[in-house]
């Protein structure tokens, strides 16, 4: 790779795809264990991840969505860094992943904010970390 700059993006994407996977996967494991997960504000975490929400329409765990996501960012984030072809077409998937990522974390705010009434740490963290990506994604130029 010749652009350092875009080295440094590539580590970022990467760097929050590992945050969310260690997130995710903290989470996977509390619900298989049947344990509530440490909630650093309040105590809405339990209201929320016990929510009938908590699963993308009412088939698949959100922890188990993100899980997903954040691991195709990390590998079509390696993908660039590795310079595996086709770039462009990485790039699209990244934007359209990153795009619907925003838009379900939107969805996933309002529902705490104005339908469950509890606020999730780990959700906000989740929504923080997309929105890390989408603003790096949109304003680094690099894509």
């Amino acid at each position: 790779m010749t652009d350092p700059y875009a080295a440094t993006i590539y580590a970022l994407l990467f760097t929050l795809a590992a945050f969310g996977i260690s997130e995710t996967t903290y989470l996977i494991r509390k619900r298989k264990a049947s344990e509530h997960p440490v909630c650093i504000i309040g105590k809405g975490c339990t209201k929320v991840l016990d929510s009938k929400y908590n699963k993308l329409f009412g088939l698949v765990h959100n922890d188990i969505m993100g899980l997903l996501f954040y691991l195709s960012v990390s590998v079509i984030s390696a993908f660039f860094v590795l310079e595996i072809q086709p770039l462009e077409i990485w790039g699209i998937i990244l934007k359209l992943m990153v795009g619907i990522g925003i838009l379900l974390s939107s969805y996933f705010f309002y529902l705490q904010w104005k339908v469950i009434k509890a606020w999730c740490f780990w959700c906000l963290a989740s929504a923080g970390t997309v929105l890390t990506m989408a603003i790096i994604i949109l304003f680094s130029g690099v894509f």
